[in-house]
């Protein structure tokens, strides 16, 4: 009988994986748009830790006691960088120093843009799809000084970005490797489909000028070969003057700017003000998804809805 007992046991022993017992990592992540890409990566191991909540912008964030708490007991911090949540660095140098930490601007300098300098770039914005990868060289625009880190808002990018993820929990948490890219495989794909959706419905309207509230889309507008033609603001922290407004007001009827997209996290009454008297009508861009529900669908629907967004202001 004990004979029995011994080969039950040993069978049960066998048939359990060996990630059973192995505690899954926990992860902070610094915006959603991220987080989705993450909770992907993560699916059937765990859930990351979203930083920044809904509504909220990485520009100026004020970092909360519970917030601080998440990223004391991190393992992995996943977030852009420095000059985008500069909220980030004093905490991470304390609170976190003890965790793995995965700044994607680093990892993906090679495929950055430049800072869009000025708020009208009409000469150089209208790109040809994937042309922001490399100049007439064929080196990367990292060459220039100041990146442009905005970087989740391509589908290209997005892939890279899952990638890294997988090793970087691979590396942590080696005991579920395959589960980790099995999903990353599956994320890609994803991620591939929506670019696909995204070029044909863009495609009819990627002619068409406009303008954004502040130059947040250059990985999307490069993607996507859109023609924008200028930002309200290079910097959301900062109301422009009334000559840069009038500059702005200017550039709409000079170029015929179809529509004046702004963001639900900033001030929305400077749009009204720049179209006053232009034939150009309103949209709403959101490059985090502020109501949209994180989880590892969030990027899916934030890319579509910007696409769909686009699409309206522009037809």
């Amino acid at each position: 009988m004990n004979r029995i007992y011994l080969i039950l046991l040993l069978l049960i022993i066998t048939a359990t994986p060996l990630w059973a017992e192995s505690p899954v990592p926990r992860v902070a992540v610094s915006i959603k748009p991220l987080h989705s890409l993450v909770s992907g990566v993560m699916q059937g191991v765990g859930k990351p830790d979203l930083v920044v909540k809904s509504g909220g912008s990485p520009h100026g964030y004020v970092l909360r006691p519970s917030e601080a708490q998440l990223l004391s007991r991190a393992q992995l911090v996943v977030w852009v960088g420095h000059e985008l949540e500069s909220f980030l660095e004093k905490p991470l140098a304390t609170l976190g120093h003890k965790a793995m930490q995965l700044e994607l601007s680093d990892e993906l300098e090679p495929f950055l843009l430049s800072v869009r300098q000025g708020g009208g770039w009409e000469s150089h914005a209208h790109k040809h799809e994937g042309e922001h990868m490399e100049d007439d060289h064929g080196h990367g625009d990292h060459q220039r000084t100041k990146p442009d880190l905005h970087l989740w808002l391509d589908p290209a990018m997005a892939k890279r970005i899952v990638t890294l993820t997988a090793k970087a929990l691979t590396e942590l948490d080696p005991a579920r490797q395959s589960q980790y890219q099995a999903n990353a495989g599956q994320m890609n794909e994803r991620l591939d489909q929506l670019d696909r959706r995204l070029k044909e419905k863009l495609g009819s309207v990627k002619e068409v000028p406009y303008i954004v509230f502040h130059a947040a889309y250059q990985y999307f507008e490069s993607a996507y070969g859109l023609n924008v033609v200028g930002s309200i603001t290079l910097d959301p922290g900062r109301a422009p003057g009334a000559k840069k407004i009038n500059e702005i007001h200017h550039k709409i009827k000079e170029l015929n700017a179809r529509c004046v997209f702004s963001e639900p996290q900033f001030e929305s009454r400077l749009v009204a003000t720049v179209i006053e008297g232009t034939n150009a009508r309103t949209g709403v861009l959101d490059p985090l998804g502020a109501d949209i529900p994180e989880g590892p669908d969030a990027y899916f629907q934030l890319m579509s809805r910007l696409g769909d967004s686009i699409y309206q202001g522009l037809k």
